[in-house]
């Protein structure tokens, strides 16, 4: 039940899945309500630090996704060819999206050479700042790359209901169950 199998997801690849999801949109909801925040209100300091903080803890466990992702098999795709093909590119958009988003926050967060606290338990080091327009620019990836990934992760949203509701896959239960990817089971209930 813990590792990936050809016919469905593993509790460990399931909940890299699940935990992402919910941490990123939190940030993301986190971010644009920091961006209404006035100077004298008592989150204007702590939502950042926060925003950082959970930012960089998600850096690392996307890392680790991805290293459990190479090393697990992944489980056979139901669907077109075309339908197969999308899905795909659609999560390898979905990685890099992700990864231009913390990175750019970092650039943005580490611009002054100053490095990044998390929770007041480890600090991450600035590696590479004082580039010209560094926090501008990376600011801007950081919002549009959000916004893009909010878009795309909603389409997939879309695309897996799709498969559960409309061509009965098991392509939902899969990433919900471990136990029904490990017997097999390719039947969505009706």
């Amino acid at each position: 039940m813990w590792r990936n199998s050809r016919s469905g997801w593993g509790l460990i690849s399931i909940l890299f899945h699940w935990l992402s999801a919910l941490v990123i949109v939190g940030l993301f909801a986190l971010g644009w309500w920091m961006t209404d925040l006035g100077y004298y209100d008592p989150w204007y300091n702590q939502g950042p630090w926060v925003h950082r903080s959970i930012g960089i803890l998600l850096l690392f466990a996307t890392f680790a996704r991805l290293v459990w992702r190479f090393a697990q098999p992944t489980p056979q795709a139901e669907g077109s060819r075309l339908e197969t093909i999308a899905a795909h590119l659609g999560h390898i958009a979905l990685y890099v999206l992700v990864l231009v988003v913390m990175v750019s926050g970092y650039l943005i967060s580490t611009a002054d050479g100053s490095g990044i606290s998390v929770f007041g338990w480890f600090e991450v080091p600035a590696l590479l700042y004082d580039l010209p327009n560094q926090a501008s620019l990376a600011g801007d990836i950081h919002w549009y790359s959000a916004l893009a990934l909010m878009f795309l992760a909603a389409g997939h949203a879309l695309a897996a209901f799709k498969h559960h509701w409309l061509d009965r896959h098991s392509t939902l239960v899969r990433m919900l169950n471990p136990a029904h990817s490990q017997a097999g089971d390719h039947n969505a209930p009706r």
